[in-house]
Order: C-alpha cells, then sequence, then structure tokens
C-alpha cells in the first residue's frame, strides 16, 4: 500500500505531513508505515495500491479522472477564496511591480510544468481572458525553481500557488525580493485521492477527523485548516493550450 502527500511537503512541512498520515492511519486500522517520499508522485496516481494521495486538478482533468477516486480538498483559508478552493498569484522582483502584468508578460514566464493548473493552467487561462498571451515560457520543474528564476533574472515573472507562496514567504528568503501584482481565477484546491475500487467513505471520514484534529503548528505549516468535499463538476474546466516551444531551466 502507498501513502503520498506531496503537494507541500517542504522539509520544513514534513514533520506536519508525518503526523497527518499517522492520524489518518490511526483512524482506518491500515496503511503503509510511513508516506512514500520516493516514488514520482505522478506514478502513485494511476497506482491500485494507493490508500492516499494528492492530485492537482489538471492532471485529474486531462489524464487521470479515471484512475483515482476524489476525496476531498483542503480549506486553506485563502482570502477572498471558498473552502476547497484556491488560486495562484503572479509574482515579479519588486523593482518591476509597478508596471504591472501586462508589461510582465512581454518578458519571460517561468512555470513550473505544462500539467500543473497552479502554475500554468490558471495563470495561462487568465492572461488569455485578458487578450494577452505570454511571449516566452521557461520550464523550471518546480514552484520554487519558478520563484528563484525570477528573483534572480532569468525570468521576469511566475504564477505560485498561494499555498505554496505563503510556505515561501515563511521559509525562502528569495521570496522576499519578490512583489504579487495579480492572481488568477479560482480551482479546486489540490486535492486528496484514493485508487479506484477503494471505498472512500471511511477513507473520507479518515481523513476529516485527522485534518480536524491536528496540531495547531502542523496546520500552519500545511495552511490545512479543514476538510471539503466539492462536486464532480468543479473538475469539469477545459484543459488549457500547452505552452509554445519552452525553453528549459538545464538549457540556460
Amino acid at each position: 500500500m502507498i501513502a503520498s502527500l506531496p503537494m507541500y511537503d517542504r522539509p520544513e512541512a514534513q514533520a506536519a505531513n508525518d503526523a497527518l498520515w499517522a492520524a489518518v492511519r490511526d483512524r482506518l486500522g491500515y496503511g503503509p508505515d510511513q508516506l512514500d517520499r520516493t516514488t514520482p508522485f505522478t506514478e502513485t496516481w494511476a497506482n491500485p495500491d494507493l490508500v492516499l494521495g494528492q492530485i492537482c486538478n489538471l492532471p485529474y482533468r486531462a489524464r487521470f479522472r479515471g484512475d483515482v477516486i476524489l476525496l476531498g480538498c483542503g480549506d486553506h483559508r485563502l482570502d477572498d477564496t471558498p473552502a476547497g478552493y484556491y488560486h495562484s498569484v503572479f509574482v515579479v522582483r519588486k523593482d518591476d511591480a509597478a508596471r504591472g502584468l501586462a508589461p510582465a508578460v512581454l518578458g519571460t514566464f517561468a512555470y513550473n510544468d505544462a500539467l500543473s493548473q497552479s502554475g500554468w493552467g490558471a495563470p495561462v487561462t487568465r492572461i488569455a481572458a485578458q487578450g494577452l498571451q505570454f511571449k516566452s515560457t521557461l520550464e523550471t520543474g518546480s514552484h520554487l525553481a519558478s520563484l528563484r528564476a525570477v528573483a534572480e533574472g532569468r525570468a521576469d515573472l511566475a504564477a505560485i500557488d498561494a499555498v505554496t507562496w505563503a510556505q515561501q514567504l515563511t521559509w525562502e528568503p528569495q521570496a522576499r525580493d519578490l512583489a504579487v501584482i495579480g492572481r488568477t481565477g479560482l480551482s479546486p484546491a489540490q486535492t486528496f485521492v484514493t485508487a479506484k475500487g477503494r471505498d472512500p467513505v471511511p477513507i473520507r471520514a479518515a481523513l476529516a477527523d485527522a485534518i480536524d484534529t491536528l496540531d495547531a503548528a502542523h496546520k500552519d505549516a500545511l495552511r490545512l485548516y479543514g476538510f471539503v468535499t466539492l462536486p464532480a463538476s468543479a473538475y469539469d474546466s477545459p484543459v488549457p493550450i500547452a505552452p509554445k516551444t519552452p525553453l528549459h531551466l538545464a538549457a540556460i
């Protein structure tokens, strides 16, 4: 059996995720002793041994809808955002903040992955809605790498998951060199899932209770304060266009 909670698992938050999984396992009465931090999380989503995982809503919509069962989403207490949803923030270097979003789009947009809702899907949708498009793009592999690319001048703009952004402001010094100049629309937050064929009812109940009783410091580390189930229709947004001829971080 596999349990994996990779989405906000910075080193500083790993103890919180360990405590969350231990509480879920104790309530379920089964599951692995420890979270799996070695298997790439994309490989856990279609694994029939998955007891508890997390998936971004874009890969769920694009590829994995038939491979996992949705359990629910976290309440992250984001400003002007309903429980169970999240958004991304557009960030630039502080010296460029006064120019605004439209000029920033004319530079290089750093994104973590083309199957990331927060890093690519939500921002490209918001940009297109404003009649704009990214001039050039840089694929970095993670939100942290995107943040650093902007801070170090290798990119001019990035969209960072608002939960990740809150963590980075606490633990990542280079985040303090950046400024928020806008935000995307709302999407279902990182979603807890289990493998197709498992009974979701006891897992959902165990997870909800584990989050509710989690130590306050662990809740703050994960920015996780409650559990919400969303209707299936919340995941019916169109799959966005892919980046055009992206640069790659390893190539620069």
